[in-house]
């Protein structure tokens, strides 16, 4: 959430975000509810120091009058207490759905049309034939089973099966080896000229339920039609790794000689695809269930924008070394998310497809979770402030195999694997 001192300092820029962001929050009653609920807080107060002052000084019992007076607080006091908290819990219901603001460099726009290319990498395969998508590949080939899924599962839900299973598995291998392995991670911060600290990832296998409150407080719970539920333990399915990720140090104060802390998590991710009639309907490129390897770091404020270039550069390291050609997408802000200061995505060229298609994403929030999970850190000096977190796509599941299938096709149907795979693998060819 936002800082309500900076939202009364600043609610025209809150506003325009947040109509830009197509956020609907009424920021002049927030600021009104604002201004009543610190009113009621000096009024409660004073009554309670009133009665700290009448019930002191004495010598044994008070006197009948002043017995009374009590009282009449007492019961005052409780009725003004349960005022406050209806107050209190308006004021931050409203407060939370404030979206954050935006770094000053994204591009403003009104949806994923008005995005911003900022880059293009490596050449599209040359085939002298017509490419397939990857699901008449993957039919073929016999790795790909829709048609039990939907008979086991219903629609959007698929069988991986033999070599890309296990391809899937020599990816999320090959992302560890980079993301836990400070030299590699020295040698990208290097090659793009990152003055970042080249820690390592801590591999995690997080839950993959949570609680409300919790996904509330990362602003993932919304919009809730996308999520799965388990009513009987009111429990939702997390809809990426980094929904677990992010709340590992809720209520924490962290150390500033800790920083940066950085996790890689790996889990299966469910999303109920709401809206997307229509969309994707072939294949696993939009599904119910797939799995991810997601990247999430806590940093200092000053450090925030820099660690999101360094996740940005090892989404481009882990692309570059599969020898898939993409696309790196400023996001503008009528195609953010929320709780967003600064977005960006990869787009992979899918031959089949003949069109970029979104594998990657990078989201940096500046302490607006931070600010909700209550998370911090104290400097040196004695100063603590919320901590500033990032998340970003490492590899996702499955739609960077559909990227291997469709540009490593051959004529004869078969696919060869990028070379970076074979040695996590043991082969180098699927037929």
């Amino acid at each position: 959430m936002l800082d309500i001192k900076f939202i009364r300092e600043n609610s025209a820029l809150v506003k325009k975000i947040a109509k830009e962001k197509r956020v609907e929050v009424d920021i002049d009653k927030l600021l009104k509810l604002d201004e009543k609920r610190r009113a009621h807080i000096v009024k409660l107060e004073g009554m309670r120091a009133q009665q700290r002052k009448l019930g002191s000084g004495h010598k044994g019992k008070p006197p009948k009058e002043i017995m009374v007076r009590l009282k009449e607080l007492s019961d005052d006091i409780k009725v003004a207490q349960e005022a406050q908290n209806t107050l209190d819990e308006e004021y931050q219901k409203l407060l939370w759905t404030v979206p954050n603001i935006v770094h000053e460099s994204v591009p403003h726009g009104k949806d994923e049309s008005e995005n911003k290319i900022v880059r293009k990498v490596g050449k599209h395969l040359t085939m002298d034939f017509h490419p397939k998508e990857h699901w008449e590949l993957g039919a073929a080939l016999g790795i790909i089973d829709i048609v039990h899924a939907s008979e086991v599962s219903g629609a959007r839900f698929a069988y991986l099966k033999g070599k890309l299973a296990l391809l899937q598995f020599a990816l999320i291998n090959f992302a560890l080896s980079v993301l836990t392995d400070e030299k590699k991670l020295a040698q990208i911060a290097k090659d793009t000229k990152l003055k970042v600290s080249t820690k390592p990832f801590t591999a995690v296998i997080p839950p993959v339920l949570m609680r409300p409150e919790i996904m509330n407080k990362m602003a993932r719970l919304e919009p809730r039609e996308e999520r799965y539920h388990i009513e009987s333990d009111d429990l939702y399915l997390v809809g990426s790794a980094e929904h677990t990720l992010g709340p590992l140090h809720m209520n924490e104060t962290l150390k500033e000689e800790d920083l940066p802390i950085r996790y890689v998590g790996y889990s299966t991710s469910f999303r109920r695809e709401a809206g997307t009639y229509g969309k994707d309907t072939k294949g696993i490129m939009r599904v119910h269930q797939f799995d991810k390897v997601e990247m999430e770091s806590f940093t200092t404020p000053e450090q925030g924008i820099a660690e999101q270039d360094f996740l940005i550069a090892i989404q481009e390291y882990l692309m570059q070394a599969l020898g898939i050609p993409y696309q790196v997408v400023f996001k503008c802000t009528g195609d953010m998310g929320a709780p967003d200061y600064r977005e960006f995505d990869i787009e992979a060229f899918m031959p089949g497809q003949g069109r970029y298609r979104e594998t990657h994403t990078a989201d940096y929030m500046t302490d607006y979770q931070a600010r909700r999970l209550n998370t911090k850190v104290k400097h040196a000096d004695g100063r603590t402030e919320f901590v500033h977190m990032n998340d970003a796509t490492a590899i996702a599941l499955s739609r960077t195999p559909v990227a291997i299938l469709e540009n490593y096709q051959q004529k004869d149907g078969s696919i060869k694997v990028p070379e970076a795979l074979v040695p996590f693998c043991g082969f180098s060819e699927i037929k």
